[in-house]
């Protein structure tokens, strides 16, 4: 199974798209899956229902900062590389969607509980986003060149 099928599978299984994408990287990058899973929670919803930047893309970032990410303050280099996919993969995000932003991407704003509810009767959730993970996933894979 592809990267991009298996993000979409892990969020039709309930995660949000945050967790979605980062935990379907996370192990081949050295983190565990459980680990995945729980850092990337808070970022659902467009960062914790806020609407804000939409949780596949802030997946995507957290998977590029385990690929290529500093952990030596002397490694410019690598804080570089990693911006520089960052934005490649948001550019490229929005060419296709427009926008990184949930709210714009989906319509609602999530950090109401009106449109929270609407979003949900609207079936947003099952129409749009498992679009935004498997083309978040599909990008990563190009951006990263990562196996499959």
């Amino acid at each position: 199974m592809s990267k991009a099928k298996e993000a979409k599978k892990q969020f039709e299984k309930g995660f949000s798209c945050a967790p979605a994408v980062l935990s379907t990287y996370s192990e081949q990058l050295g983190l565990g899956k459980e680990l995945a899973l729980k850092i990337a929670c808070g970022f659902g919803g467009g960062i914790g229902r806020t609407g804000r930047t939409c949780g596949a893309v802030t997946g995507a970032v957290m998977v590029i900062g385990l690929k290529h990410g500093q952990s030596n303050v002397a490694d410019e280099e690598s804080r570089q590389e990693t911006h520089k996919l960052v934005k490649e993969f948001i550019d490229r995000f929005t060419a296709l969607y427009g926008s990184i932003e949930c709210r714009e991407l989906i319509g609602y704003d999530l950090s109401s509980s009106r449109e929270l509810k609407s979003a949900r009767e609207s079936g947003v959730f099952e129409n749009k986003c498992p679009s935004f993970i498997y083309d978040a996933a599909g990008i990563l894979e190009d951006v990263l060149q990562l196996q499959q």
